[in-house]
């Protein structure tokens, strides 16, 4: 019997607006927190911390600035022309859906505006028409790490109450503009990332919080998100009859290091370190630890009287997620090597090989994260980021990538497995950087992760001209037989 996957199983890829459009300062576009992010090339590409770390001085230098080559962002993958060359490439793979997202400050260029900017809403028109026109589902993220600048400059982005109202009218807009065209949502990607990395999250500036523990900030700006997440899930339900929304988790995976009952308790209070804002979102309700952290620490968490009421009434339909790796834990690190990820450093796991850029590649872990998401919140999955950031070669028009498709390969042999004997249920999956876009975590073109290869090097020279790569035509064809050429011998 030939193994397949379910019908109707949404396979396609993924991409967000401030790594793939550009255009930064086309169409009436508000200049986001991305746009203002600058890449340190002289910085080691593991350095995480630094690489990511930002000051009020540094956005007073990117306001200032023109020379985009510091700003990667700026340019991208200049999606913002290439919009249809692109989608018509994703239909020729057999694209299902194609999860995208909207840059709010493309919309609301300020975010407190008090009328939508109709250029910007037109543009996001023309991408979905064109993915109807190919029978792609769209399936977007309302907030991927596009907080607008003026935001953080002016009301010190999600550390403040106001802006839940800003992002509820935005949710509005485009949930009433896009009824018709959108049926799949997410509210914020990677929401638990807002620990990790502040400023692209919540728009947040340490150095602009001196008389506060920025722990508590960072965890006032998620409360924030919380409701609002809750809130968009109500508006878009209301507007969109039959529509279906999601919350969007960052899977980290740790192992114990050994089987020490001190290494397993630590991997398990690292693991509720992650799960601790699905379980919020899922839950409708902070999860009993959550809440001892916030005493235990100190944390004072301001709540209106109708906050715990709102997120317990709307929760989520569906858990998405991104899964790139497994990590290790241990109570003592002293002695123990380390390896970096998706923007974390953790104890390396010696049974791995690493990408080029040093995350462990732990195919086997993507299942046994599907079946602990499964258990636990019994409700379906969406995989929409999982992939390969590799040196890639151009010779001759295309990319021989047969590495980015023997990682696939035994990535989605595991994604079966979950399925057909794990019995998760999953509603489809999107490859991270379907289309070579600017790195998140290193902010760098020479990141690649993508099926097309985009002629345009880390600071932004280039034709901007695609190419389809080996892998192009390898993940056709698993799309079009549903995943049984994974199978053939």
């Amino acid at each position: 019997m030939t193994r397949q996957f379910p019908k109707g199983f949404l396979w396609g890829g993924a991409t967000a607006a401030n790594q793939y459009e550009g255009g930064w300062n086309e169409g009436g576009k508000g200049m986001s927190v991305s746009d203002c992010a600058r890449h340190h090339l002289d910085v080691d590409v593991q350095d995480y911390k630094a690489q990511n770390a930002v000051t009020s001085k540094d956005i007073e230098d990117a306001l200032k600035s023109t020379d985009d080559s510091l700003y990667p962002k700026r340019h991208a993958s200049d999606g913002y022309h290439h919009y249809k060359e692109d989608i018509k490439m994703f239909a020729e793979m057999g694209f299902k859906v194609y999860r995208m997202s909207i840059a709010w400050s493309r919309i609301f260029p300020h975010g407190d505006d008090t009328e939508p900017n109709e250029e910007g809403l037109k543009f996001y028109d023309d991408v979905f028409d064109e993915c109807i026109k190919y029978g792609i589902e769209p399936l977007v993220t309302m907030s991927h790490y596009e907080p607008p600048i003026h935001l953080t400059l002016n009301y010190d982005g999600w550390a403040s109450r106001e802006v839940i109202d800003m992002f509820v009218r935005y949710v509005e807009v485009i949930c009433e503009r896009y009824k018709n065209k959108v049926k799949y949502w997410l509210t914020f990607n990677e929401v638990d990332s807002m620990i990790r990395h502040p400023y692209t999250t919540g728009g947040l500036i340490e150095d602009r919080f001196p008389d506060r523990n920025f722990t508590e900030v960072i965890f006032q700006a998620m409360h924030h998100q919380f409701v609002a997440s809750a809130l968009a899930t109500k508006i878009c339900h209301e507007k969109i009859p039959g529509s279906m929304v999601g919350c969007m988790l960052t899977k980290l995976t740790y192992y114990p290091y050994t089987c020490k009952p001190e290494d397993v308790l630590q991997a398990q209070q690292d693991m509720r370190s992650t799960y601790c804002y699905s379980d919020t979102q899922v839950f409708g309700e902070y999860p009993a630890y959550l809440l001892a952290k916030f005493r235990n620490e100190g944390l004072n968490i301001q709540m209106e009287k109708d906050d715990l009421n709102i997120m317990k009434k709307y929760p989520v339909d569906f858990v998405s997620f991104s899964y790139y790796m497994s990590s290790c834990s241990a109570k003592s690190v002293e002695g123990l090597d380390t390896a970096v990820g998706n923007t974390i450093t953790a104890v390396k796991n010696p049974y791995l090989p690493a990408s080029d850029w040093g995350w462990q590649i732990d195919p086997i872990g993507l299942r046994i994260s599907m079946v602990d998401l499964y258990d636990r919140y019994r409700k379906p999955l969406f995989i929409v980021e999982n992939g390969l950031g590799a040196k890639d070669e151009l010779i001759d028009g295309t990319v021989d990538d047969q590495y980015r498709i023997n990682y696939f390969d035994v990535h989605f042999k595991e994604m079966l497995n979950a399925i057909e004997i794990d019995g998760v249920e999953c509603l489809g999956y999107t490859s991270w950087g379907c289309i070579d876009i600017v790195s998140e975590s290193t902010k760098q073109m020479s990141k690649r992760y993508g099926f097309i290869y985009v002629d345009c090097d880390d600071l932004g020279n280039g034709t901007y001209k695609r190419y389809p790569k080996k892998s192009f035509y390898w993940y056709k064809k698993v799309i079009e037989t549903n995943g049984a050429c994974l199978f053939e011998k």
